[in-house]
């Protein structure tokens, strides 16, 4: 939880400094992204945007309670690889770090503009790379082949040969 709280702590300062910074509408190239001020009032993609803010703090808070929850009970699983882990805390960090920025003024503070795309900020990195992780994570630990744990249907070879079970 300290590397959660520590990536929310760098979220929510880069909104600060872009706001104090860039506040006069000024935009500052980086190469293939720009650092310019906006502000979302929607959710991913301004989605939701002519929503009341309490409808969309509600919603975002109710998904990350519910992705804090899943990553403590997956914590405290001895199993549980350490990169599964770790996407679990940036998606945790992107989404607290949005929701105290929307709960203020019901609006989220984005910054990192490309031309091309979505203008988004840091926790939105943290919500995409780390979904991709546990995406991945899940995809590589699953059972390409689910019929291979299941031995009660297959026949049992004894001393005298295969047996079928009985019908």
């Amino acid at each position: 939880m300290a590397a959660a709280g520590t990536l929310l702590g760098v979220d929510l300062a880069a909104k600060a400094a872009v706001e104090r910074y860039l506040a006069d509408g000024q935009t500052i190239d980086l190469g293939p992204v720009d650092l310019r001020l906006g502000y979302n009032t929607g959710a991913a993609f301004s989605m939701g945007n002519g929503l009341p803010t309490w409808v969309l703090v509600a919603v975002t808070a109710a998904i990350t309670l519910a992705v804090a929850g899943y990553a403590w009970r997956t914590a405290g699983r001895p199993s549980s690889p350490a990169v599964l882990l770790v996407g679990l805390t940036a998606v945790l960090a992107g989404a607290l770090g949005n929701l105290i920025d929307r709960a203020g003024d019901g609006r989220v503070t984005d910054y990192l503009y490309t031309g091309w795309f979505a203008t988004f900020n840091l926790a939105d990195v943290f919500i995409t790379l780390g979904a991709i992780t546990v995406a991945g994570v899940s995809l590589l630990a699953a059972d390409p082949d689910p019929q291979s744990h299941a031995t009660e249907s297959r026949p049992t070879p004894g001393p005298e040969g295969p047996r079928t079970p009985l019908r």
